[in-house]
């Protein structure tokens, strides 16, 4: 054993102090000293006294291994990342430096809501900045995720009907709309009932009427829709739901390509969320964080969860008296530090900086459409919103699928787009490039494509066979679908 620390580097705590042993080359042992006694907290039977072949690692190699690990992953820091629907846009660092503030990061939630004025003042002032992009009067934080969104509003719509005398038991929602929301409608409580879109991608307003009756509580609705479409009837849609006793639910998920420019609450919307983690770039990915706070005309503010946070003179104060409100859904105020993400990068931009945002964003996945449509073949040949869609039909005729078209796209050095959704596209390709990439990002792409289109033709076993260039090589799908290893094991 080697000799112990000397007194000016020996750690100041006996929970502390370790004596250091040397193992094997490249290995040691952490041992606790003889002298040293367990907490009587923690039973005998759980604690060990060495943690054999603990590895004795420099700084530098740690460091080499991890940079060497994250330069084998692909993200938005290193390659275009045109995630269709998921909105994969840059998370401005000025956001991250801003939601490590001391007050934001340290504060405690059970705290008196004397210490937490400032972040309420931050909370009621997101709360009325996203009211405002959305045109509606009132917001809550709470939902953590935009299908948590879904699930609240449509439990307020739930609540409302019920006092009303008529809960209802359907919701309308159409293909195109995001997959989350049967879930979300079924969660509830509700029988869904399905609709088509027309041949221009969108929703028939006569369709819809023809689907509506008193049994159906709301209409759940995507606009633009997951076909990168806006739903051009939304208004007359609306009329005829409110017509017969139901209410409108906006998947706000694509607002990306709307705020600043049109907003959701004069289109006659009663309820919607929004995806910060999208639209207002916050963090998105690795199943979370994410928030997906919900905004509700007048006749639904009362039912919206607690606490609210209210404005009493100088002063904000959580109310918890609500007695129609459905509750909590979520602990504390919602995820804190996504909302304070989201908060710096609204006052960045300010309203003309959103709409700019909006605007650029349609700008690039409409030169994208125009760049590719004599390439790949179009789902729908008119002009998107935020998103484009492209199929493999002309590339199926060489035996090459939109799979194989993602994978070659790795070699190129691109994260390949969403692939296969949404579901009533047969082999879609859902590229979606936001408003931060470069025209000289954007025609780098459209290059690969055109490229990959062109060895689909003349080579098409290469990209069937792609990617050749990634640590990990293509893998068999269907074994890993039906005999999936749930947990690492020692290979040697």
């Amino acid at each position: 054993m080697s000799e112990p620390l000397p007194d000016n580097v020996r750690p100041r705590t006996a929970a502390t102090k370790l004596i250091f042993e040397s193992g094997s080359p490249g290995r040691s042992a952490f041992i606790w000293p003889e002298e040293e006694k367990v907490p009587d907290a923690i039973p005998s039977s759980l604690m060990r006294r060495e943690i054999g072949g603990f590895p004795e690692l420099g700084e530098l190699e740690t460091l080499r291994h991890f940079t060497r690990l994250s330069q084998k992953n692909f993200s938005i820091e290193s390659q275009f990342y045109p995630l269709g629907s998921c909105t994969m846009k840059y998370n401005p660092k000025i956001n991250e430096v801003i939601a490590r503030f001391p007050g934001f990061a340290q504060v405690h939630p059970l705290a008196p809501s004397d210490l937490l004025q400032g972040a309420l003042a931050l909370l009621f002032g997101m709360e009325r900045m996203l009211a405002e992009i959305s045109g509606m009067e009132h917001v809550s934080l709470q939902p953590s995720a935009g299908a948590q969104g879904e699930l609240t509003g449509l439990m307020l719509i739930r609540a409302c009907l019920t006092e009303r005398g008529n809960p209802r038991k359907k919701i309308i929602v159409p293909d195109t709309a995001h997959g989350t929301n049967p879930a979300s409608s079924t969660l509830c409580g509700y029988e869904v009932v399905q609709i088509s879109s027309n041949d221009r991608g969108v929703i028939d307003a006569a369709t819809l009427a023809a689907a509506m009756n008193e049994d159906v509580a709301a209409v759940m609705i995507t606009n633009p829709n997951t076909l990168g479409l806006f739903e051009t009837d939304i208004e007359a849609i609306t009329e005829r739901v409110h017509s017969r006793g139901g209410m409108v639910y906006l998947d706000g998920a694509n607002l990306n390509a709307l705020m600043g420019i049109a907003k959701p609450g004069h289109m006659g919307v009663d309820v919607l969320h929004m995806n910060l983690h999208k639209t207002f770039s916050t963090p998105h990915g690795g199943g979370g964080p994410g928030a997906g706070p919900i905004a509700v005309r007048n006749h639904l503010a009362e039912y919206l969860p607690v606490p609210r946070i209210v404005a009493a003179g100088n002063r904000f104060e959580l109310q918890e008296d609500s007695p129609k409100s459905i509750g909590r859904v979520r602990s504390f105020f919602g995820n804190f530090g996504v909302i304070a993400r989201a908060y710096a990068y609204i006052l960045a931009l300010g309203g003309e900086g959103l709409e700019d945002v909006s605007r650029m964003a349609l700008l690039n996945a409409n030169y994208i459409r125009k760049k590719l449509e004599k390439t790949y073949h179009l789902a729908y040949n008119e002009p998107c919103m935020h998103e484009c869609i492209f199929t493999d039909r002309l590339q199926q005729r060489n035996g090459v699928s939109t799979l194989d078209i993602a994978k070659r796209l790795l070699d190129y050095g691109y994260h390949p787009p969403t692939i296969y959704f949404p579901l009533v596209v047969s082999g879609a390709l859902m590229i979606e490039p936001t408003e931060t990439e470069t025209v000289e990002t954007l025609d780098g792409f459209v290059e690969a494509m055109v490229a990959i289109a062109q060895e689909a033709k003349n080579n098409p076993q290469l990209v069937k066979s792609a990617p050749h260039t990634t640590p990990v090589k293509r893998l068999d799908e269907a074994r890993a679908a039906r005999k999936p290893v749930l947990r690492w094991e020692s290979q040697s």
